[in-house]
């Protein structure tokens, strides 16, 4: 039998080849497809990223819908897929997020200030006074823009600033 374990002498080639690449968002083109084919896997190491780089490219990767518990500091925080870590807590011991062990990290943990119920009126209050700033023509003045190149470059980085979103996936 040319299926039967540790048979390696085989001269024929495979009877049964893919014409096509399987893609995982050819007949599902919703929001969720695209942000889980877009996900970024920070904080594992080379074996789990591969893993769930696989789980991605063949439609077995499934999204959280409710946040799971660190096995560190035993907190519903973990807000990724298959992994039994929290960043904050893989960041800060050097573990890998998915299988907890001492790894070297391929991408290591971009740790951005989470949001709190403080924080959106700090936001709008420098949002205020930068808008109170451009509307006051002597601080611009005083911070040297006086021409009217720095002032265009300065109102052009004003409109394309979007505030960030923090969404649980």
């Amino acid at each position: 039998m040319s299926s039967q374990r540790g048979n390696v002498v085989r001269t024929r080639a495979q009877r049964h080849q893919n014409a096509e690449v399987f893609r995982n968002d050819k007949h599902d083109t919703s929001s969720q497809r695209k942000k889980i084919n877009a996900k970024l896997h920070e904080g594992l190491c080379h074996h789990c990223k591969e893993v769930l780089e696989w789980r991605v490219k063949f439609n077995k990767y499934k999204p959280l819908t409710k946040p799971k518990k660190c096995v560190k500091c035993l907190q519903k925080t973990v807000k990724d897929s298959y992994h039994i870590i929290c960043k904050p807590c893989a960041c800060e011991l050097d573990l890998c997020a998915k299988c907890g062990k001492r790894e070297e990290i391929v991408i290591p943990i971009q740790m951005s200030p989470m949001k709190t119920e403080n924080q959106p009126a700090e936001n709008d209050q420098q949002k205020k006074s930068t808008s109170d700033n451009i509307e006051d023509g002597d601080e611009l003045n005083s911070d040297g823009l006086e021409d009217e190149d720095g002032l265009n470059l300065l109102m052009q980085g004003i409109k394309n600033l979007k505030p960030e979103r923090a969404e649980l996936q």
